[in-house]
C-alpha cells in the first residue's frame, strides 16, 4: 500500500502547483474533514483552500512521518501519520477507498499534539 502513502502528502503540495483537477479526482464527492482546529470542512471548502494556496504560495516546510496503514474492509483503508508543520505537530488520519477510478480520500482528521 505504498501507493496510498505516496498520495497522502500531495494534499500538502498545493504550493507546488499541483492542479485542482488532481485534487478533484482524489477527494470523494462526499469527502469531509475535521481539521486540527476542530472545525468541520466539506470537499468544496478544501478544494477552494488548495486553490488559494496555489495562487498565494508560501514557503512552508511540512514533513510527514510515522505512517501506518490498516485495512478496514476489502476496499477501505485507514492511514495514520504525523505531520510536522513549522509551529505545531499533529496526528493525522485519512480513510481511503480503492475504486475502479483509483484511490479516493473519504475522510480526514487532524489532532494537535499538545
Amino acid at each position: 500500500m505504498e501507493e496510498v502513502k505516496k498520495l497522502e502528502p500531495l494534499i500538502y503540495a498545493a504550493n507546488n502547483g499541483v492542479p485542482r483537477a488532481h485534487f478533484e479526482a482524489l477527494l470523494n464527492s462526499d469527502f469531509w474533514e475535521i481539521g486540527a482546529s476542530g472545525n468541520i470542512y466539506d470537499r468544496e471548502f478544501v478544494l477552494n483552500t488548495l486553490d488559494e494556496r496555489r495562487k498565494n504560495p508560501r514557503k512552508e516546510t511540512w514533513r510527514t512521518f510515522d505512517f501506518n496503514l490498516r485495512r478496514i474492509e476489502e476496499n477501505h483503508f485507514l492511514l495514520t501519520y504525523s505531520l510536522q508543520q513549522p509551529t505545531r505537530l499533529s496526528r493525522r488520519m485519512t480513510l481511503w477507498q480503492k475504486t475502479p477510478e483509483g484511490w479516493k480520500m473519504i475522510y480526514h482528521q487532524g489532532t494537535p499534539v499538545i
